[in-house]
């Protein structure tokens, strides 16, 4: 059974979450208190944290960059309308953005996405140039060395390797690997494909298509 981590404040909250999440058969634990996540991750493994932004102790930005190393997957859950802040939240590797008031079948849909987007991995190894991928480890080697991708930056460089030489617009994108239209907002991926070229020595490889979307070349490994 799959474990989620709640971290949530408001009681009532929280126990809308947990019920939600019993529908779908999922193992909770809850906590409301940024600093006590950093305790639970490290005593209990979770497959799934449902993030608040606003928390005594340590706010859920902050939370996230402390257990980021961990690669545990987080949705953040908030009140926070600002398209910066869940620009700000998506760049810091979580892997979706949920608003409050939130439909709890919603919520579960989205809970489902993650779950199924981590579970398709295999223990198959990809290679792209001088880059070796192993899917089931979510890890990237470049000549031997580790190269560090938040999730979704992890998820969109596999598709491209696995879609070389077809040019992919944004909105399929968001749709393939944040599982749902995320309402017409394309920076997010623009940020995500800016990071994957710098930190994989990209830039010609990874192509920007103008008004059309983005294409990986094929290339001879």
């Amino acid at each position: 059974m799959q474990k989620i981590l709640i971290v949530e404040d408001e009681d009532s909250i929280a126990k809308l979450i947990e019920v939600t999440l019993s529908m779908g058969n999922y193992s909770c634990d809850a906590c409301n208190n940024g600093l006590d996540v950093l305790n639970m991750v490290q005593k209990q493994k979770y497959d799934l944290i449902l993030l608040d932004v606003m928390l005594p102790g340590m706010d859920g930005f902050t939370v996230m960059e402390k257990i980021k190393a961990m690669n545990i997957p987080v949705i953040f859950i908030t009140a926070k309308q600002d398209v910066t802040d869940r620009v700000k939240g998506l760049k810091l590797g979580a892997e979706d953005y949920i608003l409050k008031p939130f439909d709890p079948m919603e919520l579960l849909a989205r809970v489902e996405v993650v779950f199924r987007r981590f579970q398709a991995g295999s223990d198959d190894t990809l290679s792209y140039k001088n880059i070796e991928i192993n899917t089931n480890m979510h890890q990237v080697k470049i000549d031997g060395m580790t190269k560090s991708l938040t999730p979704k930056e992890f998820d969109l460089f596999v598709y491209f390797v696995k879609h070389q030489e077809i040019v992919v617009r944004k909105e399929r994108l968001l749709s393939e690997i944040w599982g749902y239209d995320f309402q017409g907002e394309t920076r997010t991926v623009d940020t995500h494909i800016q990071q994957i070229r710098k930190k994989l020595g990209l830039q010609q490889e990874l192509l920007t298509i103008p008004k059309v979307g983005y294409c990986l070349k094929k290339v001879e490994n």
